[in-house]
This record gives structure tokens, sequence and C-alpha cells, in this order.
């Protein structure tokens, strides 16, 4: 038999601690941790390479050619006059510009000086060759000719080196300039093109900024789908222990119950039974005790006395009349138990067990009504391209960029074609030095080899005047292309010095950032701001600062001044609609009864029926009592061994009849009494060990199973709210997720203007780094060689004459030095 006792006892603790204000509230663990959102990239990577000089052996020449610059131009970048030249071109003062350009002037001067002189010189000198007056030969021999001729050698050797240096260099520095021109002009339409992607892909990548919503879109909706088995199942998770631990309580009353009502009836008919048995058994006893004190009592019946005795006692113990009444309790109970206590629990757990296919049931068309609500686009996202303020200005940008690129591809081819021509003169002028630089070199090794050859009395006189002559071509070709040499040399001076001092250094300090910052300087034509159609002023060295470290156009164009981007990320609107249907979800669970009608009759019934005042002693004191007080077995056995010791045959066959009769009456009658009695004290002890506890469980049960069919609703309710709140929690968060993700991409990834900065840096290298330094190391080494050709005139007319021959000798012992038309040798002098 199962019992009741203490199956009930946490029941109210577990539903008080569900009504607990907040219970589960806060926690969300049911639906997991919040997935993050991969969201592809919508910035673009820097589209220009940086562009770097690589260091070279020409580094050390370009560093001098710099130092040399900024000998000339000691004057700081003329802010006011460029000021003047962009504003009121017509109102430059020339003394202004003559003043910044002092430096370049006095150049100007000195290579107008030599581009006078040095032609002038070579004509007087082509007059005095005409009359042998320069460039002649020794007319006498003294002692220190050999020290001065050395000498002389010594120097017209190191200024050709010099020479050769100097050209080579130009040379090298002349082909490098050739190189840099093709890359460089290649740069500026890709130049160009990176500037036109920083504009044209803004409106491009914001487009996919707004289109990326259909993640949290996509997610919320998908996880829609599953919110009422999701909600549904949490409920039931929450609940199920209380209901389970009910329906285990009913279920346990409900046997205690059904047992209980089989033992009163199983009572009720034994105690009938008995009763009947007993009615049938008194007669037969004492009929029996009659007989057997007739023969026991006769004077021939030797050794009765001890079965007298036990005749005497041979009554009937037991008075089943006796036992208490229980019509009432019956009458109270007829019929029950009606429900099916097994069936009913199971159908019950059923329908608990369906509570996530119910909430489904109930959830479906506010999921209907949601996922309508969700595959709308926000219109704040929808303008978020248009909106932004450098959308007019982007278009207007990447027409104009596309125009000057387009427009750039002719000019460049332009100077690319001019630049061969530079070239081709530049390598004819230099070719001219070099070839100066021959004619000395193979002058002195002829002179000197004329000279080493005098102690020969036969040897010619050819290679020293061929040496000479040598040394005389090399003059000669110095004077006639001395102009051209000083003009290429002004030329590609001046360009590339004032590219170097007024363009390249003031964009490696910053002062042009600095001069384009300070108000008024630029037209309005050329003002960022203006131009990109902001309301503030941007200071153009702050942003290309800011470029170079990877800022967004977002930051350096301040736009937070004049676009709101909030008002465009505020999707409070597209949500009310999921925040609004997820508070006022409802689930219906007031079919859960726990208990049917017949089982709650059957247990009121139970309880009103006074199981527990039947007087259970009352029975228990007749249980006690034999059924008959005397041990009829053993007086049978009695009688049996009397028969056998009497004389009288007669008397002996009666003792032994009436044994056989105790016998039969005994298993006829006293037995099955003996049975029904056992069986009822097994009853009566049943009911009597829980009929109390049993009417106070089943108070409890009906009690608390009344109050929590009360209470399910409401705590269903709670955890719905709870559930709800935790699900909008949860998909805000993915909707949270984007906007934080579209506010860092607008606002410091996309548009990031490197590119700018870049092309910025990159034209500064390519027109300072890679043009203007070979440029200027050009015409400096080509200087260089144009000013030392004359101490190579110098010296090579001075030693010219001292590989001539020798017409007359002031000390001579010879007799054909004393003849009229001899031709006086040098025999004596070595070098």
């Amino acid at each position: 038999m199962m019992r009741a006792p203490g199956l009930l006892a946490p029941l109210l603790g577990l539903g008080l601690a569900l009504r607990l204000p907040g219970s589960g509230a806060a926690d969300c663990g049911s639906l997991g941790p919040v997935d993050r959102l991969a969201f592809a990239p919508a910035a673009r990577a820097p589209w220009l390479a940086p562009r770097v000089r690589a260091p070279g052996p020409l580094d050390p020449l370009y560093g001098t050619v710099r130092s040399f610059l900024s000998v000339v131009q000691l004057n700081p970048f003329p802010a006011g006059l460029v000021k003047t030249l962009l504003n009121e071109p017509a109102s430059v003062k020339v003394d202004e510009v003559v003043r910044y350009q002092a430096g370049y002037l006095v150049c100007a001067v000195i290579a107008g000086l030599y581009l006078l002189v040095l032609p002038t010189a070579g004509l007087c000198f082509c007059c005095c060759r005409r009359r042998r007056r320069c460039g002649g030969r020794v007319k006498t021999e003294h002692k220190a000719m050999a020290c001065e001729r050395g000498t002389l050698m010594a120097f017209l050797l190191l200024t050709t080196l010099v020479l050769l240096i100097g050209v080579v260099s130009a040379f090298v520095t002349n082909q490098r300039v050739h190189e840099q021109v093709g890359p460089s002009a290649a740069a500026v339409p890709e130049t160009l093109l990176s500037l036109r992607g920083l504009f044209s892909h803004v409106p491009q990548e914001l487009q996919a900024v707004a289109q990326q919503f259909s993640l949290p879109q996509e997610r919320v909706l998908k996880e829609l789908d599953g919110v009422g088995t999701s909600i549904g199942s949490v409920i039931h998770t929450q609940l199920r222990s209380t209901v389970y631990q009910a329906l285990a309580s009913v279920h346990s009353l409900g046997q205690a119950l059904q047992v209980s009502v089989d033992h009163l009836r199983a009572l009720n008919a034994t105690s009938v039974e008995l009763l009947e048995g007993q009615q049938d058994l008194e007669p037969a006893v004492r009929e029996r005790r009659e007989h057997l004190l007739a023969l026991l009592q006769e004077p021939s019946c030797q050794g009765c006395a001890e079965a007298l005795s036990q005749a005497r006692a041979l009554e009937l113990g037991a008075n089943f009349s006796q036992m208490p009444a229980m019509d009432d309790v019956l009458h109270q109970l007829k019929g029950v138990p009606e429900a099916n206590f097994s069936s009913m629990v199971q159908e019950e757990n059923s329908t608990f067990n369906s509570l996530p296919l119910l909430a489904a049931l109930q959830t479906a068309d506010m999921v209907r009504e949601l996922k309508k609500a969700m595959t709308q686009e926000p219109g704040g996202l929808r303008t978020l391209a248009e909106a932004f303020p450098a959308w007019e200005a982007a278009s207007r940008w990447s027409r104009a960029l596309e125009e000057v690129e387009e427009s750039s591809r002719p000019y460049l081819k332009e100077v690319q074609r001019y630049e061969k021509y530079r070239w081709i003169m530049g390598c004819v002028l230099c070719s001219v030095v070099l070839l100066v630089v021959v004619c000395n070199l193979l002058g002195l090794n002829l002179g000197i080899w004329g000279l080493s050859a005098r102690e020969d009395p036969s040897h010619s006189e050819a290679k020293g005047e061929a040496g000479a002559r040598f040394l005389m071509a090399g003059v000669g070709f110095s004077f006639l292309f001395a102009a051209p040499l000083i003009l290429l040399v002004f030329a590609t001076f001046l360009v590339g010095g004032n590219v170097q001092t007024l363009v390249c250094r003031s964009w490696e300090s910053g002062e042009l950032y600095e001069f384009a910052d300070t108000p008024g300087n630029l037209p309005s034509s050329m003002n960022l701001s203006h131009l990109l159609g902001l309301k503030k002023d941007i200071s153009i060295l702050l942003a290309y600062q800011q470029c170079r470290e990877g800022a967004a156009l977002w930051k350096v164009l301040r736009l937070n001044d004049s676009y709101d981007l909030e008002k465009h990320l505020d999707i409070s609107q597209y949500t009310a609609k999921l925040q609004q249907e997820l508070r006022s979800l409802k689930l219906e669970v007031k079919n859960l009864d726990l208990l049917s009608p017949a089982a709650r009759r059957d247990l009121k019934a139970l309880q009103s029926s006074g199981l527990e005042n039947i007087r259970y002693p009352g029975f228990l004191v007749q249980i006690q009592k034999p059924v008959v007080n005397t041990d009829m077995e053993k007086l049978a056995q009695e009688l049996q061994g009397l028969a056998q010791t009497q004389g009288s045959a007669v008397l002996g066959q009666q003792l032994r009849e009436e044994a056989q009769g105790l016998r039969n009456l005994y298993q006829e009658k006293v037995l099955p009494q003996q049975s029904l009695t056992a069986k009822l004290n097994l009853s009566v002890r049943a009911l009597a060990s829980f009929a109390a506890n049993l009417q106070l469980e089943t108070s409890d049960v009906l009690d608390k199973v009344t109050n929590l069919r009360g209470e399910l609703p409401t705590w269903a309710t709670h955890i719905l709210k709870n559930e709800s709140e935790c699900f909008l929690t949860r998909e805000m968060g993915y909707f949270s997720q984007y906007v934080a993700w579209v506010r860092e991409e607008v606002t410091q990834r996309i548009a990031t203007c490197q590119p700018l900065s870049g092309a910025l840096d990159n034209g500064r290298v390519v027109l300072c780094d890679m043009m203007a330094d070979p440029w200027n190391t050009f015409w400096f080494c080509l200087a260089w060689c144009t000013f030392f050709l004359i101490p190579s005139i110098i010296f090579a007319v001075k030693t010219s004459k001292y590989f001539r021959p020798i017409r007359k000798r002031l000390n001579s012992t010879s007799s054909e030095e004393t003849q009229l038309f001899h031709i006086p040798r040098v025999t004596s002098l070595k070098l």
C-alpha cells in the first residue's frame, strides 16, 4: 500500500518561490548568449601605394645640391608674394620678386658674365692662334721648365679628373631624370584615379552599410519562428517541478483512496461473514458441548476429568455482533472512487507537456504580424547615403577629377616628348664635356710619351705635337660649347632651383599647409570647405595629418556638425512594433485543471466520510478473542486417547465419534471464522494506521491544488513576461550591434582619406625626390663641368707649349746648334 504523508511538503514552498517578486526576471540564460553578427567591412583598403625613393650612392650629392640651393635662396617662403599672386596677379610688384630671387639673380649675373667672357676669350684666342701668339712653343729652355711643366700637367690632370667625375655624374643624373619622367607621368593618372575612388566609393560604401541591415533582420525573423515554442518550453521548464509534484501527490492520494475504500469494503464484508458464521457456529458448538459433557460425566468413563474440564470450556470466545457499525462511512464512500486517478494524472501530464506547442499556436498570429513588420527597412537607413553631406560634393569632385585625368593625358605625353629632347640635348652637351676630357687625357698621354722619347736623337716630334694638338682641340671645344652649356645649366637651374626652394622645401617643412590654412591666402575658389560645401573651415594641415593616420572623412571634415547620423540610425519606430507585440503577449493555461470533477468529488467524499471516526479498537477487541475458547484440535486428540483406554467398547466408540465430530466442526466452521478474523485484522489495522493522516492530507491536497490551479496562470504570465523581455532584449541586441557597427564604420572607416594624404606624399616624393633631386644634381654637375672648363682651358694652353719642339736653347755646345737652318732639339731634359 502507498502512503501519502510527506509527498506534498515541498509544494507550498515551491509555489511561494515562484511567486516571489522578480523571481527569474533577471535570468535570461534559457535563451543563451547573444550571437555576434559577422558584418562584412564596407570600407575599402587604401588604393594608393606609398612611393619612396630607394637609398643610393647619389644621396650625398643630392644633399650637397640642396645645401647649395639653401645658400643661393636664403629667403623664407614668400607667403605675401604668393598670396598676391593667387588673389591679384596684376598687382604683383617686380621689386618683391627681384628681392626674393636675389640669389638666383646673382647666379644669373655669374652665368651672364660666363656667357659673355668665355666666348669673347675664345674669339681672342682664335685671333691669337692665327697670329701664332697663343698656344705656341717654348722658345728657350731654362732650369725651372721641368718644374713648371710638371706642375701644369698635374693641374691639368687634376682638372680633367674633376671634369670626368662631373660629366659622369651628369650623365647618370640626366639618365635618372629621363627614367623617372615616365613613371612620374604615369603616377598622375593613377593618383587621380585613386582620388576619384576616394569620392566615388563613398556612396557605394554607405549603401553597402545600409544593405547589411538584412543580417540582424534575418536573424530576428529566424528567431521569431520559434519564439512561441521557446517561451512555452521555458514556462514548462520552470513550472514542471511544481506541477509534477502536485500531480504526483494527487496520484498518490488517489491510490491511497483506492486502498482505503478497498480495505473498508473488505472490513464490512468480513464483519458480515463473521457474524453470519458465528450464528451458525454457536448451536453446533453448544450441541457438541452437551454431548461431550454427557459422555465424560458417566461413571464408567475412566480418566476423563481433564477432558471434562476442557469440554466445559467449549463455547464461543469473540462476539462479532459487538463490532462497531460503519454504515455511515460506507454510505459516504458509496461509488468511490468515481475517477481513474492514474488516467487523469497522465492526461494532465500530457496537457502540461504540450505547453510549448500551445504557446506556439497562441503566438502564431502575433509572429506572423511581427515578421511582416520586420521585413520592412527603416526609412533612416534608406536615406543614409543620399543625405550624407559629401554626396553631392563627391559626385562633383569625381567628375572634375575624371575631366582632369582625361585632359592631363595629352600634356603628359607632351611632357615625355619634350623630356626626350631635353635628354638628347643633355647627352650631347655632356658628350662635349666628355670629348674635352678625352682630348685632355689623349693630349697628356701623347705629350708625356713625346717628352719621354726626346732622349732618343732619332725620335720624331710628332707625338708631342699630336698631344699639343689634342689639348688645343679640347680648348677649342670648350670655347665652342661654353655658351650652350651655360645656357642649359642656367635654364635647368632656374627651374629646378625654384622648385626645390619654393615648393619642395616649404612642402617638406609644412609651410605650404600653413599658408593654405591662413585665412585669405587662398582665393575662395580654392577653399576646401567651400569646395566641399561644409559650414566650417577645415585646417588643411590638420586634415593632412589625420589622413596620414588613417582617419575617415567623417573626422577630417567634422561631418558631425552638419550630419545627424543618429537620426538615420534611429530604428525605434521600426522596433516599436516588436516591443509592443512582445510585451502584450499572453498565454492561456486555464485548461490545466490538475483535478477532474470526478476526482475532486472522490476526494471530498473521502474528506467528509468520517473514516477516521470509526472505532477501530472495538474491532481489535473482538479480533483478539478466539473464535472458540477451547482448543478443539487438542480436545479431539484427548478424546481419541481416552477412547482407547476405556474398558467399555461402546464408550470408546462414542468418544471416537465425538472426537471426529469436533474435528469436522473445527474444519467446517472454526477455521473459516479464524481466516476471516485474520482478514478483518489486516483491514482494521491498515485503516487504523493512516485513517487520521489521510483526512488531513486530503484536505491539504485539495487546498493546494485549488490554489495551484489559480496561481498557475499568474506564474505562467510572470514567466512569459520575463521571457518576452529577455527575447526582446536579445533581438534588440542584434539591432544594437548593427547600429554600433554602422556608427563605427561611418565615423572611423568609410571614406578613409589616406589616398589624399598618400597622393600629397607621393606627389612630393615624385616631384622632389624622384624628379627635382636628379634634375638639380644634373645641372649642378654640368655647371661643375662648365666652370671647370676655364682652368682646363688655361692649363691645356699652358701645357701644350711644353709638348711642342723647342726651337732655341740657352746653353749649347754642339756645332749643330750654330747652324743656320738646323732645328734645335732638347736632348738633356727629362721629365
